[in-house]
Parts: structure tokens; sequence; C-alpha cells
């Protein structure tokens, strides 16, 4: 899986499929490659960037194309196991996000047949399937194929001498762009913001052909209509203005999107309003994946604190293999870029046993948004770093948000969370102005193999947090703990080499926190502490100390959070990591 792009038009194709493919990078990929159809088809392929395919591919003259970023599932990441794949008659051309669960089976019917693989990839059967139900009719051919595929897809097909583009999805995101004369196909919206904001998403099961002029699409043998979107995002977003990374732009651009994300709050005609007691919501399911189960059992915790409503949180990927489903009321999703596999199926699920499905996304007309019954937007704008930042701090503040529309919040509460809340663009800068301090603070850490993450209450995700930026982007060995758990296994892992960063706000475990610090300091384990401005320290005896302006105990994980997400950065940046693309990893994780 990863990126997808397709083009047919009257410009040339092999530098808008390389211009696209570029956009794509964030990501996170292992190989490229693109197809031409000119007088014939041909294409090049590559391991490493979309640079090695621009430099080492000859001009391929030709109005129609495909491109593909792999990040590897099946296979190593090599040449022959990049994309595009070919049938043995090297007529017929796929790219292929998603995982073909019986491409054993499916492979083994075909060698028996007489068909000859070179790659190790499960992609590599569609093409031979294609060529194999192919009798002159291609449109037929795929819809035959991919009949017999199982597991999740977005492909886009070409074969030689054919005039138009063959695309279908199932499970895997797919987007449609149109322009004047040319139509172009892509995974994911940033790919063809140069080009268009003009898009069609396609939905389960479509099957569309495009040709330079017109677009077909069709479901269950009949043609359908999909309704024209207009992206609202533009290309300065996902543009580094001068910064060194996408991430330390990302991250800079927080006070904004906190700002932004709380104008609503303030509108004399609000209107929006969750979780009321209307709705009868007497238990809360919160699914999510990574960062964005950080900010669930964040939310977990406010929830219930605020609003008293039960609730539970459960790994999607984890969830998708229970046997047996205790339904919610109500469940949440949280997935940043809205296709998240792991999150999607279980929401699919509980929207089916009739639970009432919300959905927390960063990306209009994802499938999360398209299949929750209420979707709730972040305002964070695109993200190109591959490790969540801003998404996060725009999820959390959604999360305050929806209790604060709540009128089973106290009104006493929401009246101190909203002036607080209103304060928090001007607090959060003022953390990014003292990067220096957080800068010497990583350089200190980035001299160590591991580093344990540690804190309490509504802290405990946030330490959890700030060790997954650690290890993602860093390469450090990081853990995070609830730091009343280090005495039941992990103080056996503290010494002299093993650093610990402690969150200590002024809030109710306050006290136990302080204990907890001092067990630590007595293990000889270096101390970084991040604490409130006014808190004396001199009795904890830190290495490093990083003050966070003071805010309301509740709001603490929005600031605590912007100092650990630069002091992973500096740590990558100082061992000289590429920070926006972590290897082994994908921005948008669209299979299981």
């Amino acid at each position: 899986m990863c990126g997808i792009v397709g083009y047919i038009g009257v410009k040339e194709a092999q530098p808008v499929l390389l211009k696209c493919l570029s956009e794509l990078e964030y990501r996170g990929y292992d190989s490229c490659g693109i197809a031409i159809q000119g007088d014939q088809l041909l294409g090049n392929k590559t391991t490493g960037r979309v640079i090695k395919l621009r430099q080492t591919t000859p001009i391929i003259s030709g109005c129609c194309g495909i491109g593909h970023t792999r990040w590897a599932t099946h296979g190593l990441p090599t040449e022959i196991n990049a994309h595009p794949h070919y049938d043995c008659t090297k007529k017929i051309a796929v790219v292929h996000n998603g995982i073909v669960n019986n491409y054993v089976s499916l492979k083994n019917q075909l060698e028996q047949e007489g068909h000859r693989f070179v790659s190790e990839t499960d992609t590599e059967v569609i093409p031979h399937l294609i060529e194999k139900h192919y009798t002159g009719d291609l449109f037929k051919a795929v819809e035959a194929a991919i009949s017999e595929l199982h597991g999740s897809y977005a492909l886009v097909i070409m074969m030689e001498g054919q005039d138009e583009l063959i695309v279908t999805r199932k499970d895997s995101p797919l987007i449609l762009g149109i322009g004047e004369g040319e139509n172009f196909i892509a995974s994911d919206a940033p790919a063809i913001l140069e080009y268009t904001n003009r898009v069609i998403y396609l939905e389960d099961n479509d099957i569309a052909t495009i040709s330079k002029d017109s677009i077909k699409i069709f479901n269950n043998h009949e043609i359908v209509q999909r309704k024209i979107h207009q992206l609202l995002w533009d290309k300065k977003g996902i543009c580094k203005d001068g910064y060194d990374h996408f991430m330390i732009k990302e991250i800079c651009e927080e006070p904004r999107v906190i700002r932004d994300s709380i104008y609503a709050l303030f509108q004399p005609d609000a209107t929006e309003s969750y979780f009321s007691y209307k709705d009868n919501i007497r238990d809360l399911l919160l699914v999510a994946c990574g960062t964005s189960y950080h900010a669930g059992l964040i939310g977990k915790y406010l929830i219930e604190e605020l609003l008293g409503i039960p609730t539970r949180i459960e790994l999607g990927s984890e969830f998708n293999h229970r046997n047996r489903m205790i339904i919610p009321s109500a469940t949440l999703a949280i997935t940043q870029s809205g296709e998240t596999a792991d999150v999607l199926l279980p929401l699919k699920k509980l929207k089916q046993a009739h639970a009432k499905t919300y959905a927390i996304t960063n990306v209009q007309g994802s499938s999360a948004s398209r299949i929750a019954d209420t979707v709730i937007y972040t305002k964070a704008g695109p993200e190109v770093g591959v490790a969540a930042t801003k998404t996060f701090v725009a999820q959390l503040i959604e999360i305050y948000k929806i209790i604060l529309s709540s009128d089973m919040i106290d009104p006493l509460i929401a009246q101190t969370l909203r002036i607080e809340l209103s304060q928090l663009p001007e607090k959060a800068q003022a953390i990014i102005d003292q990067s220096k301090i957080i800068e010497d603070c990583a350089k200190y850490l980035a001299d160590f193999s591991r580093i344990f993450f540690v804190g309490r209450g509504i802290n405990y995700p946030t330490a959890l947090e700030g060790a997954l930026k650690m290890k993602e982007i860093s390469y450090i060995h990081a853990e995070g703990f609830a730091a009343g758990e280090l005495k039941h296994g992990p103080f056996a892992l503290l010494d002299k080499n093993a650093p610990v960063i402690a969150i200590l706000s002024k809030d109710g475990v306050h006290e136990s926190m302080v204990n907890s610090i001092k067990e630590i300091k007595a293990r000889q384990s270096p101390l970084i502490v991040l604490v409130d401005d006014d808190e004396d320290v001199s009795g904890l005896l830190p290495e490093k100390v990083i003050r966070i302006p003071r805010v309301h105990p509740l709001l603490s994980p929005v600031m605590n959070v912007i100092a650990l997400q630069l002091m992973a950065y500096y740590a990558a940046k100082y061992k000289g990591c590429p920070v926006d693309f972590p290897r082994n990893l994908a921005k948008s994780v669209t299979v299981e």
C-alpha cells in the first residue's frame, strides 16, 4: 500500500505523474514507479525516493499513465516488488493499495494455468487475473478479476492500446480529480491539488472508466452519480514555507490550529451540540489507533470526569478480532486521515449494530466521514509530516468542544474551561518560543539509547504520546508508563543510562507524582521534568527543567504534548534522522 496517482488528458503524463507522486512522499514509502501509454506501454521502477525515479526514468511520451509509491507489505522493498505490476504479455499495468488476502491460492491456480510471476507481492495476481478474463472488453475483465479478490483494494488499471483508465475500490480510498480536458486519480487529495480542487470520492465497489473528457461510474452493474466536492485545502498548506521540516512547521502552527478550533465556541449563534441528555447515551466506546488512541485515552478521562458517561476505549486493530462485540449506545471513532482501516472496520460493524456513530477526522470526504452518522472535522489543515503533531492537538480541542457543547456538563466548570481555552493559543506559543531550552534537552537525550516517559492521571496518555513521538522519528527506544506502575516492574530497567521524562502538573495527582519522581532519582536515572512555570523543583534534583505555562489541569495535556513533540523533533534532527519520513512508517495506514 501507499500512494496511487493516475492521469489522462492532453499533457505529457510523465511530469504530471512524477509531480503528483512527489506530493505523496509524506505518506511514507520505500519504492516507486510509473507506467505510461504512448505508442506502447512503457515504465520504470526503483527503490528509494521519487527523485531517484525522476533521475533514472528516460523520457516516455504519452498522455495517459499511472504511478505508485509503495510501502512494503508482501515482499521486500525491491525494484521487482515495486508497482506498477504487469501481466505476462506486459500489456496490462496495475497499481494497487490494499491487501489481497487470498493471493496465495489465486497465484497457485494461475501458475497451474501457465502464468509466470516475477515478484513476491500479492498485487501481481491482479494483472494476471485480468489477463485471464480478458476477451476484448477490459471493463468486464476487471469486473471478473475483482470478483475473485478477498481483501481490500484501490486499483488503477491501464492497458496498451486503450484510451481510458479503469479504477475501482473496496475498503481503500481513491479519489478522482476533475479537470478541463483531463482527469486525475489519486489515493489522497494533496497529490492533485496542483492541478484541480474538484474531486469525486469513490464508494466501495464502484468501478469507473476514466477518459480525458468523461468519467463513468458503475456500482452493481448500474451507472451511478457521485457528488463533486470542492477541496478546501490549498497548495500553500503542503509547502515548508522556509522551515527545515514539515514537522517543525506543523508544531509551530499549533497555536493557530487551537485558535481556529475554538473560534466557534465564542460565537453567539453556535448551535452544535453533542452528547446531550436527549441523545440518551448510556455508555460510549472510543475506537482509534496510534496517536489518535492517545487522544482517545485523554478523551475517556475527560468524558467520564465531566459528563459522567461510562467510557471505554479500544485499539481498532484489536477490536476487529473480537469474537463477540459488546455494543455501546454510541461510539466515537478518532482517525486523522479518516481512512485508517483498523478504525473503519469497527465503525462499520458498530453502525450495523445500531450504535450511534460519531467520527473525529481531519479530512472532508474521507471514508470515516461518509460512514459515521455525525462527523466532527478538526481544523488542522493538511499535515505532511508522518508523525502526527498538530492533528493530535486538533483532536484534543475537538474533544473539549464536544464536552463543552453538552448539556450534561456543570455550567460553572464549562465557563471556566471556556475562559481557559481562550488563553490557550497564547500559552501554546509561549512553549514554542522557548524551543532553545527544549532543544538543549533533546541534544542531551540524543546520546541515550533508551528513554522513559512517565505521567499520572490525565497526563499518563501524554507520556505515551511523548514516547511514541520519540521512537517514531529519533529511533530511540522510548516507553511511556503510568508513574505508579514503575515499581511494578519497570524499575528493574532504571539506572544512570536510562533517563526519565516526568510530567508534573499542579493537579490532583501532584503529590503522588512527586513521590514517584523521588523514587526515580533514587535509582540514579537522569531526570527531565515538565513543570508548571511556578513549580519549585529544588527538591527534585532534575538534570533539566522545562517550564510550561500554567493552565487548568484538564487542559494540561495540550501544553505538555507540544513540549514533548519539540523534544522528539530536535532529538531526531540532532541525530540526522529523516524527520518527515521515518523508516518503515506510513502517514495513512489503509491496510489491516
